[in-house]
């Protein structure tokens, strides 16, 4: 009897350490994965980082990610420094020299039509062979697609314009009539061709800036469009909500 209590205390024994040992296993697993999500914790806060416009695509990606985003952005230095250098020869031929569109346009038909004549009839005392000029036709497809993407944008213009002018979006409408205020400063400043060469030089400079720097601008974004939002919150509690337009709202519905 006593010998079987002997073997029977050593069984009961390694089975309390296996059980012990499964508890152990567990806490540590648990304790483990407590420490992941801890872990994990701020990479989820990492991604939810604020960007600017509320983007969630890369720069490059905004801008289409084609041919336009690689100018717009410098992957090719050279086309974009072309593109730029382009821009601004119109720009000082057209403002600083005074050169008039139509008169450019006729001047270099003229140009190109008298080097062409000229090659063609003195082809055979050059011993050259005369300029081989394609048939140039423009595909009906193309301009449909144009007009189609254009047409699309001004409906969706009359659509946002009608909006904010039956009162339905205040808000909207005060970003609207603020911008155009703007706009109509700037033009007072410039010429308009002036205003369209400083949009296309802001769109080559700024955009590479910013992926730069992003990490940098964001936060500084972030905080000033929280603080316009409190300031906006104030204009609305005291001056917008106390414009009576509940009746016309009610009457348009």
């Amino acid at each position: 009897m006593a010998d079987e209590m002997e073997k029977s205390a050593p069984a009961e024994e390694s089975l309390l350490e296996k059980i012990a040992e499964k508890i152990h296993d567990h806490d540590s697993s648990s304790s483990s994965d407590s420490d992941n999500e801890k872990m994990e914790s701020p990479m989820a806060v990492k991604d939810k980082i604020y960007r600017l416009f509320g983007r969630e695509k890369p720069v490059h990606k905004v801008f289409g990610g084609g041919k336009p985003a690689d100018v717009l952005l410098w992957r090719d230095k050279k086309l974009s420094a072309a593109v730029l250098g382009t821009a601004t020869a119109i720009w000082v031929l057209f403002e600083l020299v005074e050169y008039h569109l139509l008169s450019l346009v006729c001047h270099i038909l003229i140009l190109a039509l008298s080097v062409l004549f000229l090659w063609s009839n003195a082809h055979s005392f050059i011993n050259k062979s005369p300029p081989q000029i394609p048939e140039i036709h423009l595909h009906e497809e193309h301009f449909l697609l144009v007009a189609s993407a254009l047409r699309n944008e001004v409906n969706q213009a009359f659509t946002v314009l009608r909006d904010i002018a039956l009162g339905r979006d205040l808000k909207k409408f005060l970003m609207v009539v603020a911008g155009l205020w703007v706009i109509s400063v700037v033009g007072s400043w410039c010429h308009f061709l002036t205003l369209i060469y400083i949009c296309f030089v802001l769109l080559h400079t700024v955009p590479v800036l910013y992926e730069k720097h992003e990490d940098k601008v964001d936060p500084m974004a972030e905080k000033a469009f929280v603080e316009l939002k409190k300031q906006y919150g104030v204009l609305d509690e005291k001056v917008l909500s106390k414009i009576p337009i509940g009746p016309l709202k009610a009457k348009l519905g």
